[in-house]
């Protein structure tokens, strides 16, 4: 099996109104991964606000998590940055693989970074030690399969290829990938294991039937961004009360009273 398999869920980094990352939610938060037994933790990612934390903040951030799970689950620490020169400094493919001794995964973001990292370049990086994985986009859930046959087959034995792009992302897994890079999972990491576990046993019909469930909140996602969902569902569920770091915007209350109904809709074993 891949070092990373089955699901990555993201969570929020939630910090208090003077940019401190709040300790005790980012502690509840990865309680309820932890709870829910998701594969691994996806710390610092977009969902996690990266782009608006310091070196000190995300260093706090990883240092909590880190702490609370003490070893017990891989944690996959975002490392990007608005600057070029920032993120050379933060991390570079090759000199990190070489010198950290961590494993690397490769974060395909077109849609933030206006760049795609072709399939030669993609097959290049997973000759290079320590490069163990690729997070890909899902534009279009009837191209994953096609795109994960012809990437499987340039890549490494053991090499994980995964998908982000929450609302196809169970036609990836049971396409076959290996992991789910989820936002959802960052807040209702329950119902996304039983995609996750349905599709790992065969059961398509299963995780698409859970799936259509969720359509309410893919639609939510894609109207006000994910991001902003999913530090709604956090205060709705009195996880915590963050508000996403300025100049991103709160929801106003219509939108979070959409938000509300949406989850109340779930099934009761989706909104724990």
């Amino acid at each position: 099996m891949a070092f990373l398999s089955g699901l990555s869920a993201f969570p929020i980094t939630p910090t208090n109104r003077d940019g401190r990352v709040d300790s005790v939610a980012l502690r509840r938060l990865i309680a309820r991964l932890g709870i829910a037994q998701v594969d691994s933790i996806g710390l610092l990612g977009s969902t996690g606000t990266y782009i608006c934390l310091s070196r000190e903040q995300r260093r706090r951030a990883l240092s909590e998590t880190l702490d609370q799970t003490a070893g017990q689950m891989p944690v996959v620490v975002g490392v990007g940055a608005l600057r070029t020169d920032d993120d050379v400094g933060l991390a570079h493919f090759s000199t990190v693989a070489r010198e950290s001794g961590l494993p690397i995964v490769v974060y395909d973001n077109p849609g933030t970074t206006h760049f795609h990292f072709s399939p030669p370049l993609v097959s290049r990086l997973a000759k290079v030690a320590g490069i163990v994985a690729i997070k890909n986009p899902t534009d279009k859930s009837d191209a994953i399969k096609n795109h994960l046959t012809a990437q499987r087959r340039t890549l490494p034995e053991g090499f994980s290829i995964g998908y982000s792009g929450d609302w196809n992302a169970a036609e990836a897994m049971i396409a076959g990938a290996d992991t789910w890079y989820s936002v959802l999972a960052g807040i209702l990491p329950e119902v996304c294991m039983t995609i996750v576990t349905a599709a790992q046993q065969g059961d398509a019909a299963e995780a698409r039937r859970i799936n259509a469930a969720l359509v309410p909140i893919w639609s939510l996602f894609k109207e006000f961004s994910s991001l902003r969902v999913v530090y709604a569902l956090a205060e709705l569920l009195d996880v915590c009360s963050a508000e996403p770091p300025r100049p991103i915007l709160p929801l106003p209350p219509a939108a979070k009273r959409q938000i509300a109904a949406a989850l109340k809709g779930l099934p009761s074993d989706a909104s724990r």
